[in-house]
């Protein structure tokens, strides 16, 4: 299955991508006011973008044998990425108020460039990792 590694990397980028630019949209209009990043199509176009990424990474996990709670940088990319989908539930639907909503999409945004520099580096500490 290793022959497959290409493609399944660019599926599960290319879904990283997708994922974090609709939740970037969705996220900057619902603190705008906006209702459509509720709506029901938007909702099950990121269920159904984050169920192709999350397929593609337990393919890639299969494929190199690399596992959370085994490698470091996963164990900390996964409990990030947890922390990640609390992030953006608050941001875009249970936040209680504007500055709470506004906190938890601007935390989410961070969350998520830190877990593509974990994913890039294969550390732990992402970019930092330059000076550790």
């Amino acid at each position: 299955m290793i022959e497959f590694y290409p493609q399944i990397k660019l599926v599960h980028v290319s879904a990283v991508l997708a994922s974090g630019a609709l939740f970037a949209v969705r996220g900057l209009a619902r603190q705008l006011g906006a209702a459509w990043p509720l709506f029901a199509p938007v909702r099950y176009l990121s269920y159904t973008i984050d169920t192709v990424l999350l397929t593609a990474a337990f393919m890639l996990m299969t494929v190199l044998h690399q596992y959370p709670f085994a490698q470091a940088w996963l164990t900390i990319k996964v409990i990030l990425v947890v922390v990640y989908i609390g992030l953006g539930a608050f941001a875009i639907s249970y936040g209680s108020t504007p500055r709470m909503r506004w906190l938890c999409y601007l935390a989410a945004i961070v969350t998520f460039g830190t877990i593509v520099s974990i994913a890039r580096h294969h550390h732990p500490l992402g970019f930092l990792s330059r000076w550790s």
